[in-house]
């Protein structure tokens, strides 16, 4: 009897082992030094709030919407009313949204545009105040690089900008469309700025430092829908009238 024990025994202490060491192998052994869980709005606001730098948005160009705003959307998929604050009914814009949502059925027009007004303001303060790192991440490569010169060359001559965001009073969807596997949106914003570019020994040579100016811009914003990236970024600017 107490053989047979102590062989069920060791038999049941094996078999303990091995599921202990199998479920290390799956979830891995803590160390003290894991990441804690993803959350892209944490870090660049921590880092606002020690330093007082122009908040960067990270990745996210334009905040995705939650599961409530998805919920809603899907379930007024036949509303013919559903894109009427943002394009006239059967226009180019109307039904480039109506392509975009049903491509991405988690695709809330307002969480976009809502979105798309942050991204507008933080890549104007950034730009001004030649914040590379906060531009990096809001605009694909080739904007970024056209970006990166003109901030280049700016600083080859000493110059410095200064700005001020006053308000943005106007965006506007004026474009959307998707080609397989790209949405596109592009806005119109209408803001106030006072900007002044002083020389390097503190001239004014362009803009001023007290006149509010008004500025119109349109930019378009893309997204590869059959991508796991929820990211928009900015692709093109043009001045508007």
């Amino acid at each position: 009897m107490r053989e047979s024990f102590d062989v069920t025994t060791l038999v049941l202490v094996g078999l303990a082992v091995f599921v202990l060491w199998k479920l290390w192998s799956v979830l891995g052994a803590r160390t003290g030094n894991e990441k804690p869980p993803y959350d892209p709005f944490a870090k660049s606001i921590a880092k606002q709030e020690a330093s007082g730098d122009p908040l960067p948005l990270p990745g996210n160009v334009v905040q995705l919407p939650g599961v409530g705003e998805e919920t809603s959307l899907n379930q007024n998929d036949n509303n013919a009313e559903r894109w009427k604050a943002f394009a006239e009914p059967g226009s180019r814009v109307w039904m480039g949204l109506d392509e975009i949502a049903k491509a991405d059925t988690g695709f809330v027009a307002s969480s976009f545009l809502s979105g798309a007004k942050k991204a507008y303001e933080l890549i104007v303060t950034a730009f001004a105040a030649g914040d590379r790192k906060g531009l990096k991440n809001l605009l694909v490569k080739d904007v970024y690089d056209s970006f990166f010169s003109a901030l280049a060359a700016r600083e080859s001559r000493g110059e410095k900008v200064e700005m001020t965001f006053v308000s943005l009073d106007d965006a506007k969807i004026e474009d959307a469309q998707f080609r397989i596997p790209m949405a596109q949106i592009s806005v119109r914003f209408l803001a106030k700025l006072i900007s002044a570019t002083r020389s390097k020994d503190g001239t004014i040579i362009d803009g001023s430092a007290d006149k509010i100016v008004d500025m119109v811009d349109i930019w378009t914003f893309a997204r590869d829908i059959g991508s796991r990236d929820p990211n928009w970024k900015l692709i093109a600017t043009e001045t508007g009238h």
